[in-house]
């Protein structure tokens, strides 16, 4: 589902670690409402003291904020915290992913990138539980929410499978529904998430700074035999992008403690 975000509009973190560490101190004080829009940052003398680091440093740091649109710098005035612009972002609740994964797919757009056949690399044949040098088809796609780039993604499928829809039907269909189309039939999928850092074609493609954060995630799944059909590799804008979930406060005396609130999809609930 698309909820609105207040983000700035490039997220560029600037060179320089301490300029860095300054960019996201600010921007953290920003987003918490310690400096609310219209409000007066202290003066670079005074910020450079405060956070222990040069003016140069601290100038970098606003250079990446005013170009983010989170500050403006007006001669005479001084730094002014800007109204953060509304942005679509893309929330999907933890405890039911999969099938919101899959509305994604339909409520948003994508573009492919590259598309290749060759052997699956070591970590992806182990995981799919592919033989050594088993073959695979390898896309890779941007997907798009309102057109801004919040999603890399990376999917290996083995070539008997991938030999069922071509180029152009990735192109303009979710994997998933092709996957089905070719017969197979999906049957379970493990994924873990983690947090990692943009290289430059990834950074490139979703408008990012290189070594930005990026959320990562990992999935493999597997038909009904427990053969692996998909592996993905998925990096996502943080800014656009968040996963949620819903806790209950369960059991008795020692034995209470939080657990997740399943929910079941609607189409699974009919059957």
């Amino acid at each position: 589902m698309v909820q609105d975000g207040a983000v700035g509009k490039g997220a560029g973190l600037p060179e320089g670690g301490k300029a860095r560490r300054v960019y996201l101190l600010l921007q953290e004080e920003i987003l918490r409402g310690i400096h609310a829009p219209g409000a007066l940052l202290e003066g670079e003398q005074k910020l450079a003291l405060r956070l222990g680091v040069s003016r140069v440093t601290v100038r970098r740091a606003l250079d990446a904020l005013e170009h983010d649109g989170m500050i403006a710098r007006r001669a005479g005035s001084g730094t002014v915290v800007q109204e953060l612009a509304s942005q679509p972002a893309v929330l999907a609740d933890f405890a039911n992913l999969m099938p919101q994964l899959v509305e994604m797919g339909q409520k948003t757009t994508a573009r492919l990138l590259s598309f290749s056949y060759g052997a699956a690399p070591t970590t992806v044949a182990k995981a799919m539980g592919l033989p050594e040098g088993g073959r695979v088809q390898t896309a890779i796609r941007v997907r798009l929410v309102q057109e801004r780039a919040f999603s890399h993604l990376t999917t290996y499928v083995p070539e008997a499978i991938a030999a069922n829809y071509t180029e152009a039907d990735l192109a303009t269909t979710p994997l998933f529904r092709l996957l089905e189309r070719s017969g197979v039939r999906i049957e379970s999928a493990h994924q873990s998430v983690s947090a990692t850092l943009a290289a430059p074609d990834v950074a490139e493609v979703l408008g990012l700074s290189m070594g930005a954060p990026v959320l990562a995630l990992r999935r493999v799944v597997c038909d009904s035999d427990g053969r692996g059909i998909e592996y993905l590799s998925a990096l996502y804008r943080p800014d656009l992008f968040r996963l949620e979930m819903s806790l209950h406060r369960v059991g008795t005396d020692e034995t209470r403690h939080w657990e997740p609130v399943i929910e079941m999809p609607e189409q699974e609930a009919a059957e």
